[in-house]
């Protein structure tokens, strides 16, 4: 039987992408050609002309081979997108998810800022460790390789996060007055998610975006330095 690699190998040379990406991209035209070739031998054809049959399946191999590296290009700054910002920010978002609810089966207690209507609530123990988890997440990004936006996106994502989730109250107070037919008093709502959001937003965020900016600034100098030690 026919080395469908090494004839998909041969007519790909020169595919100017990464090893991995090309041995991926071989071995998957390769199956498929063989899937072909065999089911015209099950047809009754020889094998010449099965093999002949499945490579012109391919048609013109340059044209193949730019399609190819033009589809590639298209998926790497998304594959990159994943991997330096969507996931690692998932990621600090559950390590500092996680460690409140560790703080809470402790006993954590919120303390209480101002007294009185305007009086808000800070868990200190968690914003103490907020920004560590900040510059966790920037770190991993940087060393992914992301940009100086995306390590510091990266860091405060829980915040943002938190953000969407407390806007999400407007909306669901609207269908929660069209389902009962009860009047909800926006002004209310617009000022618990004020005071609130200030314990669970905007301290937050600034704490993990310490911890970003520091991982960032740490991680830049010690790259300046190397790079002028080389030099």
């Amino acid at each position: 039987m026919r080395d469908w690699k090494a004839l998909v190998k041969q007519r790909l040379a020169g595919l100017a992408l990464e090893p991995e990406e090309t041995a991926e991209v071989i071995a998957e035209v390769a199956a498929h050609l063989e899937d072909a070739c065999e089911e015209m031998l099950r047809q009754g054809m020889t094998e010449e002309e099965a093999v002949r049959r499945a490579l012109s399946q391919a048609g013109n191999w340059k044209d193949l081979r730019r399609k190819i590296l033009a589809l590639k290009r298209r998926e790497q700054p998304m594959k990159k997108r994943i991997r330096q910002l969507w996931f690692l920010g998932f990621l600090t978002l559950i390590l500092s998810m996680l460690f409140l609810t560790v703080l809470y089966r402790f006993g954590l207690q919120a303390r209480l800022v101002w007294s009185g209507p305007n009086a808000i609530l800070l868990y200190t123990p968690w914003l103490a460790g907020l920004p560590f988890f900040g510059a966790l997440g920037a770190y991993i990004s940087y060393r992914a390789g992301g940009s100086r936006a995306t390590v510091l996106f990266v860091s405060v994502f829980p915040a943002l996060a938190l953000t969407f989730a407390f806007l999400f109250m407007f909306p669901f107070s609207m269908t929660i007055e069209l389902i009962t037919g009860r009047p909800v008093d926006f002004s209310e709502v617009a000022t618990v998610l004020l005071k609130d959001g200030i314990g669970w937003i905007l301290v937050p965020g600034a704490a993990l975006l310490v911890g970003g900016l520091l991982a960032h600034l740490l991680l830049s100098a010690r790259s300046s330095s190397r790079a002028a030690a080389i030099g």
